[in-house]
């Protein structure tokens, strides 16, 4: 196996296992568990894969993807009750597979398109997409929507892997950078709050105000 496969069934393992948290917080039964699980392992590159105009998507090339959202869903489903705190692993988990997910993303951009513009956006949208609609799905706060910075993390990631690749760095060397700098920005985003200045000049109206 590959470096890259490697990451990308690590990404989707890892977000998958996210999904099926979410569903045991929701006390969900075990197609909710297998839906939350695949949705949020794939939503990411399902998004990727159609904005780069690949089809069929890379689940439906390869249906071991889904056989491993599966697999993790039903391990959850069996273990998540000896947890003591669900949200806290979820969200470490989550971490772990936006940091994959960074780089795999860029790294299929790179391979479609030769851009590392492409790259950057794709390794950003892979990470986050799938976290986003598992939030979406449980009716938990976005992770879009918390004070600490995400979608910079998979951005400094995908980019730190982009320049490592174009100034000729081994694949493991641009791959460990990328992702360890993703980790890294968020583990610390986490642990101490980091956060980014926010917009406070003046806030947005009701929609209730402007009819």
């Amino acid at each position: 196996m590959t470096l890259l496969a490697f990451l990308d069934y690590a990404g989707v393992a890892v977000f998958a296992a996210t999904g099926a948290l979410a569903a045991s917080r929701k006390q969900l039964d075990f197609i909710g568990f297998l839906f939350f699980a695949s949705v949020t392992g794939i939503g990411g590159g399902t998004l990727r894969d159609l904005v780069l105009g690949r089809a069929p998507v890379f689940w439906v090339v390869n249906p071991t993807y889904i056989l491993v959202c599966v697999v993790i869903a039903a391990l959850v489903y069996l273990t998540a009750h000896l947890l003591e705190s669900r949200y806290r692993l979820l969200i470490w988990l989550d971490a772990v597979g936006l940091s994959a997910y960074c780089v795999m993303g860029a790294a299929k951009g790179l391979a479609v398109s030769g851009s590392p513009t492409v790259a950057i956006v794709t390794g950003t949208m892979t990470a986050t997409f799938g976290g986003v609609l598992r939030d979406i799905l449980a009716g938990e706060p976005s992770v879009l929507l918390r004070p600490e910075v995400y979608i910079s993390c998979a951005l400094a990631g995908a980019c730190v892997f982009t320049a490592a690749h174009a100034i000729g760095l081994p694949l493991l060397i641009a791959s460990g950078a990328g992702v360890l700098t993703a980790f890294a920005i968020r583990s610390g985003a986490l642990i101490f709050g980091w956060t980014f200045p926010r917009y406070r000049p003046r806030p947005g109206r009701p929609p209730e105000d402007i009819m």
